[in-house]
């Protein structure tokens, strides 16, 4: 019953959806691509076998990417088909793994739109990404004898809450899944409070993502272009983030200093500008070239370039975390050696968060106030930089190995009798 009316207010509110697509559209037009895909109605699927893995977005996608590497070498005789929900992701996929998988966007949450999916592509077992948890998805997965794996599973505590306020729809739904690989014993002992099992800890697959050399070398070639100016980098920033740190900024800004600002989401590139402009600050931006003598702010309005500016920055502030956002990640600045501050709010990443801070890889601020007067402090302390530099790279190498342990997991669980039977 429960299903039943979260079915029927899906329904009901497939018209504002539509009108969100199109508020959406109208700074991203390719959220109006594909939009068959997102109601049942695909292209034709691929010859063979196929592995299914859905990552919601970009920082998904990239994350499972040295899993569908193993899933690719693991099961050679079946192709990925990789879905996702955002144009961005689906563009990082294409940059990531090129022809090697097939993509389409997952239809939504309604009966006969996932059932749709699973009699077009047939899946021999799926992969989730992290919380992609869908009520009528996993029950059409077990109609159609398609065996699901929440992989590199999070929840926090803040989630699980949410998730116990609609129990009767949700405990099901996680009931439904035929394993989870939990990144912390904390997200662990949630996901079984909610009905999953079984539940095994396989820790984070993002320390498995090795930075690309490409984007590392092309960020020394920006620094070596910016010559000795003290860089430093606001990353992933979030809606509200900016206006904070740019008036802290601004007290506190070392001769010479130049900030690297990267929102997170792309759409809001010519915002973040316009605001930016009207705080006075000299800005260039990185489609249009490299940063001016005169530059105060560079504005990175690209795509798929996030380890080319750690590696330009001599410090980076992970967004998301100065307002009670829950943090992004900050395993790809670790990776990259590049020292971190980090503000009050990590509850998304918070194990992780925790770890880096016991290791020295990252310091925590309680404002925009106390983040700018670290970054002066920081910029000035070529020694501390450095040690916090070999900590964020012992941090991240002492994590690694998830990859190993959930294609071991699915190894196991892909073996018992059943599973792969609905693949073509």
């Amino acid at each position: 019953m429960a299903r039943l009316l979260y079915s029927l207010c899906f329904f009901l509110a497939l018209p504002l959806i539509w009108l969100r697509l199109l508020w959406r559209a109208r700074r991203q037009p390719d959220y109006l691509h594909h939009l068959g895909e997102r109601h049942g109605f695909f292209p034709p699927r691929p010859d063979g076998p196929l592995i299914w893995v859905h990552a919601v977005s970009v920082g998904e996608t990239r994350a499972a990417q040295p899993l569908v590497e193993g899933l690719l070498a693991q099961y050679p005789e079946s192709r990925i088909l990789l879905t996702g929900m955002t144009p961005t992701g689906r563009a990082t996929g294409r940059e990531v793994y090129g022809e090697r998988v097939f993509q389409c966007y997952l239809p939504y949450d309604l009966p006969f739109t996932v059932d749709r999916f699973f009699r077009h592509f047939s899946p021999r077992f799926g992969v989730l990404m992290e919380t992609e948890v869908w009520p009528n998805l996993l029950a059409a997965a077990r109609r159609h004898a398609v065996p699901v794996l929440l992989a590199n599973a999070r929840l926090s505590a803040r989630s699980a809450r949410g998730y116990q306020r609609f129990a009767p729809l949700a405990r099901p739904a996680f009931a439904a899944l035929s394993g989870v690989a939990a990144q912390t014993a904390a997200d662990a002992g949630r996901l079984q409070a909610l009905g999953a099992a079984p539940v095994e800890i396989c820790g984070n697959l993002k320390f498995d993502v090795a930075p690309a050399a490409d984007k590392l070398a092309l960020g020394r070639t920006w620094r070596a272009a910016i010559g000795e100016r003290p860089v430093w980098l606001a990353a992933s920033t979030r809606e509200g983030e900016e206006a904070l740190l740019l008036a802290a900024w601004r007290q506190a800004i070392p001769a010479g200093a130049l900030l690297i600002l990267v929102p997170r989401h792309p759409q809001r590139f010519d915002e973040v500008a316009d605001l930016c402009r009207t705080a006075g600050f000299a800005i260039e931006r990185r489609s249009y070239g490299l940063p001016q003598k005169d530059t105060e702010i560079w504005l990175g309005d690209s795509m798929g370039e996030m380890a080319a500016y750690y590696a330009a920055a001599d410090l980076a502030f992970i967004g998301g975390s100065l307002l009670p956002l829950g943090g992004q990640n900050l395993i790809e600045a670790a990776a990259c050696g590049c020292p971190v501050l980090i503000g009050p709010h990590t509850f998304n990443f918070a194990q992780a968060t925790d770890d880096a801070l016991a290791a020295g890889a990252t310091r925590r601020v309680s404002s925009a106030e106390a983040l700018a007067g670290a970054v002066r402090q920081l910029l000035q302390a070529a020694d501390e930089r450095a040690a916090m530099q070999g900590a964020a790279q012992a941090f991240a190498a002492a994590h690694r190995g998830a990859t190993a342990r959930m294609l071991a997991l699915i190894g196991r669980w892909s073996e018992r009798p059943g599973v792969g039977r609905a693949g073509r």
